[in-house]
């Protein structure tokens, strides 16, 4: 007897952009999981809101910008109630009513309300004439009077306001655009920047009356709004009257079902509102601490978390989105975000090109870019705000900060809009053939308002990255004039949208110890994960589980499944473990018997103070290492590969300390160690640093008083300086210090990520917080760090509790037939 499957019961109340794309993200996630019902005040499908200044210009139809047609309502069992207001929210019957009648049961509710035109209390604000600009409605109100009437007024300067102005100027209208402040869009641009603008609108035909205050409106003959009155008694004629002076979240039926509201339906960061779990709000309706989002990005960070909830996997949250602004205002290129007015304490760095229509402002403070403010020319807007949101140091690049990143090859870097010169039929990146056509065609088709979407729909700017301006110069102004550079997790790879740090949470809180646990409680699209993600995860589980998860040596590197590192010509190297780089006669005498027994071919020291054996046989490295009769060096592995030492004071009349035994310690204490990434330490006896402390993950020097260590220095194709952690007077504390910073570096680093990025992204504040002024989360880690080396194994001397498979090493016997 087969049993049927109870579906839960999803309603959701708006058909707007941002309820919609929860959907979106929900079927993706669990089809199946729900029944799902939809209510839309609009007669109309999901369509794109903020393609309705190009339908106003007569550049579009209302066709064109649609998202999901009636068709996708239909192919995904959707029930779309359209042109139906809901008035009622039952929260005890969980029953939801329109005013005609209609209702739905629901077992989670979605509230996605969006926003209100704010119209000014002004008498007068309700005479025929006067409209919001909200809505296709909106919109083909505007269409409608442009072809009867011929002045309009458009009260607001700001973005909604001027688009609306260029539209109407466009259908053939006489337009003044009202602004109470004394510059335009004085929340996006600096008053040097919105001058520019206003010139460049003015040029079109537009006329600006700044620092009017409207006092009412007054009807004509026929009723219909007719003239403007302003505080001071100034009067204008008007046949039109467009309010752009801003939004009001739409709450009102959340706070009649008696939900917690505070300009907006206040949700917590799972989206889920504070009153009642079961009800879900996201968009322009929802107050997430303490904040309502207009622009697009933002809403859609919060469906992608909403949906992941809904989903019942529980793991993402949202924290808020730090956002930057890039627009597109009647064909002039704008971008802005951060402190870029300036003020106390900041400097400013400018660029002026009036003629050329380009104009840069640079915010900075202590040497970081708190804001910027562009006109023009845009394209490195992106990597203005990457600077700002990171906290990166300047000084080093301060002199180029003003011309861009144009060193990594950005084409797009070509002062004014490169994108709009272009015609359909040129190739915009080259690594994968793709012409700027395809890419317009895409996110005309598909409603992509992102750079990772048009990578993933196009494969533009998805090899080397060096068209990555251009594509957002497109996007920009394909997408209209609302696309936003909201700062998003990048995911670990194709297989899954969860970043690094979502899944090395979820492994934790949901104590997963297997590959197969994480890949079917995160959703992965690929069962069996990739080449990239295995053995990222495999690490994750091993470092948050000791002795508990399962290694799975198939998600290892090569290098790390053979326990050597594999060469060009096949063979392998074998570098065997000398403690502090120091060695013994015997020791020597068996590499030397080995090397000729063998037959390797190379013998070379290393810059690590080890001895490298290279050209090994993979049938012979079982038996090397049997003759070797010394511990691995660990050379192939993402662990602990080296520490270095100078001879120190047992020898050297400069040395304060005895650096070779303190490097011996640490190398027994850590050698079995694995990390995200390799990790090399170094022992100095004195200041004159013979071991070149200052460039390793961790770098130990003795000192008069005792040692210094230093953390996060780097010896790679960058050199990186390690930075100073802290003094302490006794090798006791030297170990305990080194290894808690190594275990919350194996515990919160990310795969592949060498210590000094993992530092340069958590802050040295937050490692002294953990190590050096918290001691007893100091020896915890340290004792965490010492349990969980105790349960590894050397790969050579204990292959089978070091999970090693020795059949590897044998050759494959093929029999000979002979006929």
């Amino acid at each position: 007897m087969l049993m049927s499957v109870h579906k839960q019961k999803l309603v959701v109340i708006g058909n707007g952009m941002a309820g919609i794309r929860v959907v979106e993200e929900l079927l993706k996630l669990t089809p199946e999981l729900y029944d799902i019902t939809v209510f839309g005040a609009e007669p109309h499908p999901n369509y794109n809101r903020i393609m309705l200044s190009p339908v106003l210009a007569g550049e579009q139809t209302f066709d064109e910008i649609v998202l999901n047609d009636w068709a996708w309502y239909q192919e995904n069992n959707i029930t779309l109630h359209v042109g139906k207001e809901v008035v009622e929210i039952d929260r005890v019957k969980r029953v939801v009513k329109c005013a005609d009648g209609t209702s739905a049961a629901y077992d989670r509710l979605l509230l996605a309300t969006g926003s209100n035109s704010f119209i000014l209390p002004v008498p007068g604000s309700n005479l025929p004439g006067v409209i919001g600009y909200r809505d296709i409605a909106d919109t083909e109100a505007m269409l409608t009077a442009a072809k009867s009437y011929k002045k309009a007024i458009v009260i607001g300067g700001g973005l909604l306001g001027l688009e609306a102005a260029n539209g109407l100027a466009i259908q053939g209208m006489d337009v003044s655009v009202v602004h109470l402040p004394t510059w335009l869009m004085e929340r996006q641009l600096d008053p040097t920047a919105a001058g520019l603008l206003q010139k460049s609108l003015e040029d079109k035909g537009l006329k600006f009356l700044l620092a009017k205050n409207t006092k009412a409106l007054h009807a004509g003959a026929d009723g219909r709004v007719a003239q403007i009155e302003f505080a001071d008694g100034e009067k204008l004629d008007a046949d039109l009257v467009v309010m752009a002076v801003g939004i009001r979240p739409n709450d009102k039926l959340a706070a009649s079902a008696g939900l917690l509201c505070n300009r907006g339906v206040v949700v917590s960061d799972t989206l889920q509102t504070i009153t009642d779990p079961k009800i879900y709000a996201v968009g322009e309706c929802a107050s997430h601490r303490g904040v309502a989002y207009g622009l697009v990005a933002p809403l859609f960070e919060q469906a992608k978390v909403c949906a992941n909830h809904l989903a019942q996997y529980g793991i993402g949250r949202y924290e808020g989105s730090v956002t930057s602004t890039k627009l597109k205002v009647t064909g002039v290129d704008l971008f802005s975000a951060g402190d870029f007015m300036g003020g106390d304490g900041t400097e400013e760095m400018l660029l002026s090109d009036p003629i050329g229509g380009v104009y840069k402002k640079l915010v900075i403070k202590d040497d970081k870019l708190v804001g910027a403010c562009l006109y023009g020319d845009t394209v490195d807007g992106s990597w203005y705000f990457k600077l700002m949101r990171e906290g990166q140091s300047i000084r080093e690049i301060r002199e180029k900060l003003m011309f861009g990143q144009s060193n990594i090859g950005d084409v797009g870097h070509e002062g004014q809009s490169q994108a709009s010169r272009m015609a359909d039929t040129d190739e915009v990146c080259g690594c994968n053939g793709v012409c700027k056509g395809t890419i317009v065609q895409a996110i005309k088709t598909k409603g992509l308002f992102t750079i990772e979407e048009v990578r993933k729909h196009t494969k533009a700017s998805a090899s080397c990255g060096s068209c990555t301006g251009l594509c957002e110069q497109i996007l920009m102004s394909t997408a209209g004039a609302d696309y936003s550079a909201t700062p998003k997790t990048k995911p670990m790879c194709g297989c899954t949208d969860h970043g690094h740090q979502v899944v090395r949470d979820a492994i934790f809180k949901h104590h997963f110890t297997t590959k197969e646990q994480v890949f079917n409680g995160m959703n992965w699209r690929t069962p069996n994960g990739c080449s990239s993600c295995r053995p990222a995860v495999n690490y994750y589980l091993i470092s948050s589980w000791p002795g508990e998860a399962v290694d799975d040596p198939q998600s290892r590197f090569i290098n790390e499944r053979a326990h050597a590192n594999i060469q060009k010509d096949k063979t392998y190297s074998v570098v065997p473990r000398m403690w502090g780089g120091e060695t013994t006669a015997a020791e020597l005498r068996r590499i030397a018997d080995v090397v000729d027994k063998y037959n390797i071919p190379t013998v070379k020291v290393t810059g690590g103070q080890r001895i490298d054996l290279l050209g090994v046989k993979k049938e012979d490295l079982q038996s090397v290492w049997k003759d070797l009769d010394m511990p691995s060096g660990h050379a192939y592995a993402k662990g602990l590969r080296t520490v270095k030492t100078c001879v120190g004071s047992q020898w050297c009349r400069f040395g304060t300390q005895d650096s070779t035994q303190m490097g011996i310690d640490l190398e027994r204490a850590l050698f079995k160690m694995y990390a995200p990434h390799k990790v090399k330490l170094a022992v100095s006896g004195c200041p004159r640093n013979c071991a070149e402390a200052g460039i390793k993950d961790v770098g130990v020097i003795g000192v008069d008083s005792g040692w210094e260590i230093y953390i996060g220095g780097n010896g790679g194709i960058k050199t990186e300086v390690a930075e100073f952690l802290c003094r302490v007077k006794t090798a006791e504390e030297v170990l305990a210090v080194s290894g808690a910073f190594l275990q919350l570096y194996r515990k919160e680093g990310w795969y592949l990520e060498r210590t000094v990025h993992y530092l340069a992204r958590v802050g040295m504040e937050h490692v002294k917080a953990r190590v050096i002024e918290d001691v007893a989360n100091r020896n915890a880690l340290w004792a965490e760090l010492q349990a969980a080396l105790a349960l590894e194994e050397d790969p050579w001397h204990k292959p089978e509790a070091a999970q090693v498979d020795l059949r590897q090493f044998k050759p494959i016997s093929i029999p000979v037939v002979v006929e």
